[in-house]
């Protein structure tokens, strides 16, 4: 699994120009991808990684402040376009595989205490954030 990471100071996705997610203040945006081989055990090791890391304000977690996380699949994350102009998403699961363990991402992270808002998976989503910073980060498990 593959996680692009934000801190942000506000977010949120529309689908139909209906806000479906948002997250007030400080906390972080996630966007998440998985490829062929992630399983829910990945998706808890993730789940974990992202309710502790420490990259908000004062090298704090979200489990620090309590800070909420709103968490967008986003099969894209496993596009190649190292050949041609065309990038390819062979490394991408299907929508099958992806969003189960997308949404055991999102189980985990709120077992663990954590307020999480949510895209919906295979929409058209519009996602603005301010970033934070700005600050991003990559986090692979």
């Amino acid at each position: 699994m593959r996680a692009v990471v934000q801190r942000v100071n506000g977010a949120n996705v529309v689908v139909d120009g209906e806000t479906i997610g948002e997250i007030v203040g400080q906390g972080l945006c996630v966007l998440v991808g998985v490829t062929h081989d992630d399983t829910p055990e990945k998706a808890a090791q993730l789940a974990r990684k992202l309710w502790t890391v420490r990259i908000l304000e004062g090298e704090k977690s979200c489990s620090d402040l309590g800070a909420p996380l709103l968490v967008i699949s986003q099969f894209t994350l496993y596009g190649d376009a190292r050949k041609g102009r065309r990038p390819t998403w062979n490394a991408a699961a299907p929508g099958e595989v992806a969003e189960p363990l997308v949404d055991e991402v999102v189980a985990r992270l709120r077992e663990l205490g954590a307020q999480v808002e949510t895209g919906r998976f295979g929409a058209d989503m519009k996602v603005s954030l301010t970033n934070d910073g700005p600050f991003t980060v990559i986090v692979e498990v």
